[in-house]
């Protein structure tokens, strides 16, 4: 008998989200190179809302245990931590307070990966 895998595509919603935190992460990274302007903001702030958006519609079922469930909430907050970000990218453009709220999402996501398929596997 063959084992079971999953390959199932990618969700939308799933997809949104990687599309969002791969923008967070350029608009973060641009500036260590020196590379600077508004267009920089515009692609953290598009990233930000991807992230929010994606994680907001992909939600688990109600069939999953109940700290898998927490968990995918939790990412839901990790896209709000980078939503605030984008707000300070433009409410403080000379300083550096967006990368408060841009390493707390950052945590908050590494946190949920790592803890959702540890989740499922305990049941």
């Amino acid at each position: 008998m063959m084992k079971k895998t999953d390959n199932s595509p990618m969700q939308l919603p799933q997809l949104v989200a990687v599309v969002g935190l791969l923008c967070v992460v350029t608009a973060t990274a641009l500036p260590l190179f020196h590379i600077g302007g508004e267009a920089i903001r515009w692609i953290y702030v598009a990233g930000a809302v991807c992230v929010l958006v994606g994680r907001a519609l992909g939600q688990a079922p109600k069939s999953v245990p109940l700290r898998v469930r927490r968990l995918y909430r939790m990412e839901v907050w990790a896209g709000i931590m980078f939503c605030a970000g984008a707000f300070f990218m433009f409410y403080t453009p000379a300083r550096m307070d967006y990368m408060a709220f841009t390493l707390a999402g950052g945590v908050i996501e590494v946190y949920a990966s790592l803890m959702i398929p540890r989740a499922w596997r305990k049941g």
